[in-house]
């Protein structure tokens, strides 16, 4: 079983920065990819950012040069530098864990099994 929890979200004014963390804590035997979702109100759940097991960074069209995903594996700790931020990123924002589908989509939200409670961020103009 893993937990997931996330922080350092807030509200920020466009062209401002945040960075999310997500600690985990638990135990699984694989870990095929880890990953930062958001949804905002009324829309679905989208993939923002991913990395896999062996390092390969993904991210969606809409965050390319201004979010950064990164770990530190000692620490158990997933990172999401967003800079830039723009009103459309307002979002409650969620890490992910997949464990159970290797060779799958990063950024597919169906191939998560474990998901952290959210930590909201919201970009004003």
């Amino acid at each position: 079983q893993v937990h997931l929890m996330e922080s350092g979200g807030g509200s920020v004014q466009t062209g401002g920065s945040l960075r999310l963390s997500c600690a985990a804590s638990g135990y699984t035997s694989h870990t095929y990819s880890m990953a930062w979702f958001r949804q905002a109100p009324g829309e679905e759940r989208e993939g923002v950012a991913g990395i896999t097991s062996v390092g390969f960074r993904t991210y969606a069209d809409s965050v390319k040069g201004r979010f950064t995903i990164s770990q530190d594996n000692a620490a158990n700790i997933l990172y999401l530098q967003m800079n830039s931020l723009k009103p459309e990123d307002t979002a409650m924002y969620y890490c992910a864990v997949n464990s159970e589908a290797p060779m799958t989509s990063v950024l597919s939200a169906k191939n998560y099994n474990y998901w952290g409670q959210g930590t909201q961020v919201t970009v004003s103009s």
